[in-house]
Formats: structure tokens, C-alpha cells, sequence
């Protein structure tokens, strides 16, 4: 088994399981060490819990209990399996709101609902979408909990001290772009719980808090290509960007042409534009 950790610091961690197990390997014992929700994203595995046993393809969710024991088994002719999963503190559980039992529920099928989820937080770990992977753990978790329990609720509307928290909080991410910020940072600059200050932020803001700070880093970038000779290299550091690869892929994502682009278009070379904007008129 090799794992990656992709998040460990706050409430919420993020780990890549990749399992090259098959039917000639003997399963072992293991026990959760927190609540967890971990996402199949290939493959397929035995996992038995507590007298029940469970057979998980690509879409499925395996759900951890703090000491709850568990052995994964290999039977199929297929070797190997990837998930990705989040480990949650008893914090973020408390303000999701769930009876022990949903978090025993131990095994959910390929859901539509989740899978979308699933993905978006694979694509998060892979830097090729600009939504934290430590927001979409929540919201996975907090789906999860809403399908299991069968709770539907509406989202009040945001009362206006409420408002004036999102916006705070959305120049205070502004101001520190550059530095390495997660949610549980920002939700306790306004005194709010992870979960409840992403609900908060995405509904009177419009985007998520880690959207925001993306867009944030990009428009600081897009200024000092247009007015500053540093390097390309430098920029993407100094706006909070950790290496120039997911820099230059995010920038393009995002505007369409590279940043190296943009600093020509920004120059005078009307040719990137009119490029630009022929391949919009023609897409």
C-alpha cells in the first residue's frame, strides 16, 4: 500500500491510497484512526466491518469509525485500487451534525450525488480545478450525511452581520493571497466553524473561499505581468502559487492563454488578443 498525504494540517486531512493487492496476497487487520470518508476512484476491493461485508467498485464511499476494525480483501481477478480519502476531526463532525450511527454506516454505493463530489475532489488533488481539497472534503462529508440521514434542509437566508462576515473575510483574503492559507485559518478570522463559514462564504460571496483566493492570486499575477519586469517564476511565488507548473496551468485555465502570452499581449502584440477572441467567437 502506498499512501500520499495530500492536506494534514486543521480539522480535515487528505490522503491518496494506492493498493497493488490482488487474490494471492492474505488480508490483514486494521482499525480506523478517525472519522473518515474515502472515495474509490479505481479499482475494486472487499471490505468487511463489523459482521458486514461489502464489495467497492469506482463511485463508492468507504466510511471510517474511530476504532472501528476493518479488513480489506483482494479476491477479484483485477489487482489493484486507488482512493482518496479524507480524514475528519470530531470538530467538523459536531458541526455537521450526524448521529454515531450514520458514521457506522460503513460502505455507500456508487451515488450520483457523491460521485460528482468524489471527482471534483480528485481533480482538486490533481491542482486542475481552483476548489480546496480541504472545502470539498467538507462538502463531501456534509452530502454524505444528508443522503445517509435523509435530511433535507433549505439554507437560511445570511442575516446582515453575516454578510458583513463573508465580505471581511473575502478582503482579508485578498490581503494575504500570497500566503498559504486553508479553511479553518480564514473561518477563524471571522470566528466561525470550517463548515458553516464555506456555506456562509459560497452563499453571499458566490464562489467558494479557496475560489476566491485562486481568483485573487491570478488577478495580482495579471497586474504585475502587465506592469512588472521580474520573471514569470517570480510572480507565481510572490503571489502565493507553489511552483511555476500549476502557476502557468492555472493562469491558462483561466484566461486562456499563457501568462507568458499575456505579458506579449500586455506589451502591445495585438495578435494574442484577436487569437483570443477569434477562438471564442468560433468555439
Amino acid at each position: 500500500m502506498m499512501s500520499t498525504t495530500l492536506l494534514h494540517d486543521g480539522p480535515i486531512a487528505a490522503v491518496d491510497y494506492r493498493c497493488s493487492a490482488g487474490p494471492a496476497d492474505t488480508p490483514f487487520l486494521e482499525a480506523h484512526e478517525a472519522y473518515s470518508i474515502s472515495y474509490v476512484r479505481k479499482g475494486s476491493f472487499g471490505y468487511c466491518s463489523r459482521g458486514e461485508a461489502f464489495e467497492l467498485v469506482a463511485g463508492a464511499l468507504v466510511v471510517g469509525y474511530p476504532g472501528d476494525e476493518f479488513m480489506c480483501t483482494h479476491d477479484h481477478q483485477v489487482c489493484g485500487d486507488e482512493c482518496l480519502s479524507f480524514k475528519l476531526d470530531p470538530t467538523i463532525i459536531e458541526t455537521i451534525g450526524a448521529d454515531s450511527h450514520v458514521w457506522r454506516t460503513g460502505y455507500v454505493p456508487p451515488l450520483p450525488e457523491l460521485m460528482v463530489l468524489g471527482e471534483l475532489a480528485q481533480a482538486s488533488a490533481e491542482n486542475s480545478s481552483d476548489v480546496g481539497i480541504d472545502e470539498v472534503g467538507v462538502l463531501l462529508a456534509a452530502r454524505f450525511v444528508d443522503l445517509v440521514s435523509g435530511r433535507t434542509h433549505e439554507l437560511p437566508q445570511a442575516s446582515a452581520s453575516d454578510r458583513r462576515r463573508a465580505v471581511a473575510a473575502a478582503l482579508w483574503l485578498d490581503e494575504h493571497s500570497h500566503e498559504p492559507i486553508d479553511l479553518e485559518t480564514t473561518a477563524a478570522e471571522v470566528g466561525l466553524s470550517a463548515f458553516h463559514f464555506l456555506r456562509l462564504f459560497a452563499r453571499v460571496i458566490g464562489v467558494t473561499p479557496h475560489q476566491y483566493m485562486v481568483r485573487s492570486r491570478l488577478r495580482h499575477a495579471a497586474r504585475l505581468l502587465a506592469d512588472d519586469a521580474r520573471s514569470i517564476t517570480d510572480i507565481a511565488l510572490d503571489v502565493g502559487f507553489a511552483d511555476l507548473s500549476n502557476f502557468v496551468r492555472t493562469f491558462h485555465r483561466a484566461a486562456g492563454v499563457s501568462p507568458r502570452g499575456f505579458r506579449r499581449a500586455a506589451k502591445g502584440d495585438r495578435n494574442i488578443l484577436q487569437a483570443r477572441l477569434a477562438s471564442r467567437l468560433l468555439g
